[in-house]
Parts: C-alpha cells; sequence; structure tokens
C-alpha cells in the first residue's frame, strides 16, 4: 500500500538522494523509501561501545630517535625484535 506524500527537502538531502539513487541505479522514490527504512531501523539499535584506548608507558629507550618512523622500523624488524 503506498500513499502520496509530498516532502520539502533541504538542498543538500535532495543532492545526495539524487546522488545515492544514480550510484545505486534505482529511482529516487526507492531511494528515499530505502533510506527512511534504514535510518527508522537504526532508531532502535543499541549504540555500540566507544573503543577506549588506554595509554602505557612503555619507557625511553635513549638509542632509538623518535622522531624517525623509519629508523623506528627498522629496528623493530631486526631479527632481535621479533
Amino acid at each position: 500500500m503506498s500513499i502520496g506524500t509530498e516532502v520539502t527537502l533541504d538542498d543538500d538531502v535532495s543532492e545526495r538522494v539524487k546522488q545515492e539513487s544514480r550510484v545505486r541505479g534505482t529511482s529516487v522514490r526507492d531511494t528515499v523509501n530505502n533510506l527512511i527504512r534504514v535510518g527508522l531501523n537504526n532508531l532502535d539499535a543499541k549504540p555500540r561501545r566507544t573503543l577506549e584506548i588506554r595509554p602505557t608507558h612503555m619507557g625511553h629507550r635513549p638509542e632509538l630517535n623518535y622522531d624517525s618512523v623509519d629508523s623506528l622500523l627498522e629496528y623493530g624488524e631486526t631479527e632481535q625484535h621479533r
């Protein structure tokens, strides 16, 4: 069952819908319906946990040049550090 409804979209939203429609090869109507379905289905989704990174002090190695990524990679790839 379809209900005809007029919706006024902001210019940026309209352009994005048209772009998605071209990429997907679907009509603007089908694209709008699919995007609304996805948005409505995500309303009930539980938010994902955020990734928490805890820094760890690993000490200072005076023999390493911390300003040179290449030298750090070279140091890490030596046989004694594998």
